[in-house]
């Protein structure tokens, strides 16, 4: 996975600055526009800085010498520039525009562009990502709200700590029904609150969400459980219909009682919830999924026995399930696999004090063990507390060597051949009968390996 450069917030704006300069000088107005202004106005630091000009695309593509027209058709240009370390601070500029009619859900069959600032944010999202702002008027000492150009209340919605369609809400996620996910994003992620009448348009079209690609919807989803604030998300999710819609198996879990003397905190929809509280922001987005899904396959083998309630085999066909979730959103086989083995892999943490040495290293050896670590704390943390066994495991995982948990083999498969073995599935048994006593150290050298194989091979 190639490693992402990170150009500091004053770099970007910096950059994206120097492009509203460059294109003010030409006689084109323009302005910072959307997240990048909420941000500021919130006090917080920006990802990104987008630019919202009249000029429109060829004459962006002049003006800067390195540029790539990724969305022409629609008036985005992205502006390359050199930052400091290296990278490459790539700032998108949109041409003013209004929209067309809006067929698949998506984008416009067309846009005019247009002269007006004003025009051109009446087509956009909420209210709070309405705004525009002018970077020459930002000096030192000087509040960023004495800058912005706002048309749509955004100003108010923002110290309201509302979320808010531009104009008609259901024409707003008729344009673009992604819209109606990104509405609860910003919600949990920034703590506010969904005007009602907003709220009742996403309730009243959640089921067309299915036309959005399953790649918008898993980015989106992915972004909700990384952001700090899943719980949060989830819960909106629900209330608005869209859960059900996107994510039915995990909808599911709600009312699937559980036995309270090691889930006193109720239901696996409330276990869950629970789990992505304690989600940080910036977690692995492998480690969010397996959260959401760890105990998806519940539901399917809920029984209601003499004891108390059981759930046999729900880790086997919670495997499947997320496997088939995972391939639906079109996920990577990367990501696929780790989801998979940290639903697979988080009931066994119950027998970690009781394993044999071998059986225990290679528990560790499990690719990206500390997040198989962090969501067995979840998963504790969640229900019972008790984190004895987080404890254990996690000193004696960061206290064991690599050479201890990943020694050299002793035999390989040639060895077997010399001694006149033929190849095949027991050359594994055999392999590793060796490793496993290498592991729980009872042999050290390649002889005292030849020997406990020749005693495997005389005892069968």
């Amino acid at each position: 996975m190639a490693r992402t450069i990170s150009i500091p917030a004053a770099e970007r704006q910096a950059a994206a600055a120097t492009i509203v300069r460059t294109l003010r000088s030409a006689g084109f107005a323009a302005y910072f526009a959307g997240g990048c202004v909420r941000d500021l106005l919130l006090g917080s630091e920006p990802t990104d800085f987008d630019v919202a000009t009249s000029a429109p695309p060829q004459t962006v593509l002049q003006l800067f010498p390195r540029t790539f027209a990724v969305g022409a058709h629609f008036g985005v240009v992205l502006v390359a520039d050199a930052a400091q370390n290296g990278a490459e601070i790539l700032t998108e500029v949109a041409t003013f525009r209004s929209d067309g009619v809006y067929s698949d859900g998506r984008r416009p069959e067309s846009v005019a562009y247009t002269q007006s600032p004003e025009e051109d944010v009446q087509r956009r999202d909420f209210t709070i990502n309405g705004l525009l702002l002018d970077p020459e008027k930002i000096q030192p000492g000087t509040e960023p709200a004495m800058a912005v150009l706002d048309f749509v209340g955004g100003r108010a919605d923002l110290a309201a700590k509302t979320i808010r369609a531009i104009g008609d809400p259901a024409r707003r996620f008729a344009e673009d029904k992604l819209r109606m996910l990104r509405a609860i994003r910003f919600a949990a992620r920034l703590g506010f609150a969904i005007d009602d009448a907003t709220f009742a348009a996403i309730r009243a079209s959640a089921v067309e969400i299915e036309q959005v690609s399953r790649e918008r919807v898993r980015e989106e989803l992915t972004r909700m459980l990384t952001e700090g604030r899943a719980r949060r998300a989830f819960e909106l999710l629900d209330a608005s219909g869209l859960l059900r819609a996107v994510l039915p198996e995990v909808a599911r879990l709600q009312g699937v009682a559980q036995p309270l003397q090691f889930h006193p905190e109720g239901d696996v929809w409330t276990h869950t919830l629970l789990l992505l509280e304690g989600l940080p922001s910036g977690c692995p987005a492998t480690l969010a999924w397996g959260a959401l899904l760890h105990d998806i396959g519940k539901p399917s083998t809920f029984r209601l026995a003499p004891d108390r309630i059981r759930f046999d085999g729900h880790v086997e066909v919670g495997v499947r399930m997320a496997e088939a979730l995972c391939a639906r959103l079109r996920m990577s086989r990367e990501d696929t696999e780790q989801i998979a083995a940290l639903v697979a892999n988080h009931m066994r943490f119950g027998d970690v004090e009781r394993m044999r040495a071998s059986t225990l290293k290679r528990f560790f050896r499990l690719d990206r063990f500390e997040e198989h670590l962090a969501l067995h704390r979840l998963d504790c943390l969640a229900s019972h507390g008790d984190l004895r066994l987080y404890e254990f495991a996690k000193a004696n995982y960061e206290a064991m060597p690599e050479e201890a948990m990943r020694p050299r083999p002793l035999l390989t498969g040639d060895d077997l051949i010399s001694l006149g073995l033929h190849p095949g599935p027991r050359f594994r048994t055999l392999l590793a009968q060796v490793e496993d006593a290498q592991l729980e150290g009872r042999i050290h050298t390649r002889d005292e390996a030849l020997a406990l194989l020749q005693s495997v091979l005389a005892g069968e």
